[in-house]
């Protein structure tokens, strides 16, 4: 007599992880997705951790995130996914400012971001 469940958002060998509220802004944060997008998982994570980029360090746990889910959640291989998709949105942006000359006011603007990562499980031809 309960509620029916909820479909999946993802087809049956895809996992995903969401960040959000990243303090950086999206055009900065789209540079590391690009980075990884259609990537092996590994190799993906083994670039984020020597990029320089100091919002890599977020991505990595995202995508790490991700294929925590991908193996405990829907028992796929870790082995053989791939980064399907990375995308980026915008969330709030701060604002803040800071006085200037002849009383004028300067706005600095703090944007926040977030990413979501899907990984898919490919399996690997022959």
């Amino acid at each position: 007599m309960g509620k029916e469940k909820n479909p999946r958002r993802v087809a049956e060998n895809e996992a995903m992880a969401k960040t959000r509220m990243l303090r950086t802004s999206p055009q900065k944060l789209n540079l590391v997705a690009a980075m990884i997008r259609g990537k092996k998982v590994d190799k993906a994570l083994s670039d984020l951790t020597f990029s320089k980029k100091r919002i890599a360090l977020d991505v990595k746990k995202c995508l790490q995130s991700a294929i925590a889910n991908a193996e405990n959640n829907h028992g796929l291989d870790v082995d053989e996914l791939v980064v399907a998709e990375a995308w980026v949105g915008k969330n709030l942006v701060m604002k803040r400012g800071r006085p200037r000359a002849r009383g004028r006011f300067g706005k600095i603007m703090k944007p926040f971001s977030e990413i979501t990562i899907k990984v898919r499980q490919v399996e690997e031809q022959a």
